[in-house]
C-alpha cells in the first residue's frame, strides 16, 4: 500500500448526523475521482460505530453497505482506504474524561465488543490489499495507557486471525500526541503502522475554534512568529494562564514541528515501524497566507523524516480543504500536499 499523501473524508461516516440521507448525500464517486485527480493517494475514512453496529451490537447492514460502495469507487480510482474506527462504542474522544460515557477502558463487555467489531471488518475486508485499519481515532486520557496496550494486542491478535497482511494502524494516548507514542509497547506482529495527530501549534492551526475551552474570538494568530509571542497567547487557552507550549526554540516555525515530532521518529525507528501522521491542518479561521506558510514547513519536515500523512479534511468540518476560505491557496496548496 502507497499510505504517501492522503486526504481525510471527516463529516461522512463520522461526526455528522447518522442516518442513510446523510450518508448517500454528503460523499459521491466524484469527490474521490476529484481528490483521485488532484493527486491524492489514499483516503482516511473515519467511522463511527453507527454505521458498523446497532446499539445492541448487531451488525447494522444498512451502514456496512455505504462503506462497502465506498471501497468499491476507491478501487476503480486506484485508491488506498484506510479504514479509521472514529468513535467506538464506550468510547468518545469528545467525552474525554467522563467515566459513564467513556468507560471501554474499564469494561470487558465493551472491550470484547470492540474486539469482535474487528473481528467482523477483518473477515469483511482483510482479503482488500488497498485497505487498511485503524484501531481507534484518539485515546485522550492519560491513565489508560496501559489498558489501551492491552486492548491493541486483543484487537491485532483477532484481525491477524483474519487478515494476516493487512496494515494496522494505532497511536498514543492524548489525542494521538506525538510524544505519547513512546508509551506503546513494540509490536509483535509485521506490517503495523504507528500514528500521531499535527494540530501544533493549537493556538494557530484552532483559531477562534469555539470547542476549545478559553480560546480567544477577537484574535488573530500570527504564523510564523517569536516563540514569546506564541507563550503569551498560548496562556489564554491553558488551564490558569498556564504555559501550554514548552519548547527551546527561539521561533514559532519548523524547527519548532521538528521538535513535536522528533520523540514519535525516534520511537517508530526503536519499533521498526511505519510512522502516519493521520490528521493534520489549519482551521478556515486562520489567515490563508499565513496558513500555507505552516503547511509548507510541516510537509518540509513529512519529507524530511519519511512521514506518510493525510490532511484533516476534504470539505467542511472547519477545516475542508477544498471549501471557498481556501481558494486563494488552493493551487498551491494541493501541489504541496501531492507531491
Amino acid at each position: 500500500m502507497k499510505l504517501y499523501r492522503g486526504i481525510n473524508f471527516g463529516g461522512y461516516l463520522s461526526q455528522c448526523e447518522h442516518s442513510l440521507e446523510h450518508y448517500r448525500t454528503f460523499i459521491s464517486k466524484e469527490d474521490v475521482k476529484k481528490v483521485a485527480d488532484l493527486g491524492f493517494d489514499h483516503i482516511r475514512l473515519p467511522i463511527d460505530y453507527e454505521v458498523l453496529e446497532t446499539k445492541e451490537g448487531d451488525e447494522y447492514l444498512e451502514g456496512v453497505a455505504y462503506i462497502n460502495q465506498f471501497l468499491l469507487w476507491c478501487e476503480e480510482y486506484n485508491m488506498d482506504v484506510v479504514l479509521d474506527l472514529h468513535k467506538a462504542y464506550g468510547y468518545d474522544f469528545n467525552d474525554a474524561g467522563d467515566p459513564f460515557k467513556n468507560n471501554l477502558f474499564s469494561n470487558e463487555a465493551l472491550q470484547k465488543r470492540f474486539v469482535e467489531l474487528w473481528a467482523r471488518m477483518a473477515q469483511r475486508y482483510g482479503n482488500l490489499n488497498y485497505v487498511a485499519f485503524e484501531l481507534l481515532n484518539e485515546v485522550v486520557e492519560e491513565h489508560v495507557a496501559d489498558e489501551w496496550n492491552k486492548l491493541i494486542d486483543k484487537a491485532v491478535d483477532v484481525i491477524r486471525k483474519y487478515a494476516p497482511n493487512t496494515p494496522i494502524i494505532y497511536g498514543g494516548i492524548q489525542w494521538n500526541s506525538a510524544r505519547t507514542l513512546k508509551l506503546l509497547t513494540k509490536p509483535e506482529y509485521d506490517n503495523i503502522i504507528f500514528t500521531f495527530h499535527m494540530y501544533e501549534p493549537l493556538i494557530f492551526t484552532h483559531q477562534k475554534a469555539p470547542w476549545i475551552p478559553n480560546m480567544p474570538m477577537d484574535k488573530t494568530i500570527d504564523y510564523p512568529a517569536t516563540m514569546d509571542y506564541y507563550k503569551e497567547v498560548s496562556k489564554r487557552i491553558g488551564y490558569k494562564g498556564k504555559d501550554v507550549i514548552v519548547s527551546k526554540c527561539k521561533e514559532m516555525g519548523k524547527p519548532f514541528l521538528v521538535e513535536m515530532i522528533k520523540e514519535a521518529v525516534d520511537k517508530a525507528k526503536e519499533a521498526g515501524v511505519r510512522l502516519y501522521c493521520g490528521e493534520f491542518g489549519v482551521i478556515d479561521r486562520a489567515p490563508v497566507e499565513d496558513t500555507l506558510r505552516w503547511y509548507k514547513d510541516i510537509f518540509e519536515v513529512f519529507k524530511q523524516f519519511d512521514i506518510h500523512a493525510a490532511v484533516w479534511s476534504y470539505k467542511e468540518m472547519d477545516f475542508g480543504v477544498t471549501d471557498e476560505h481556501y481558494a486563494p491557496i488552493a493551487d498551491e496548496l494541493f501541489e504541496i500536499m501531492t507531491k
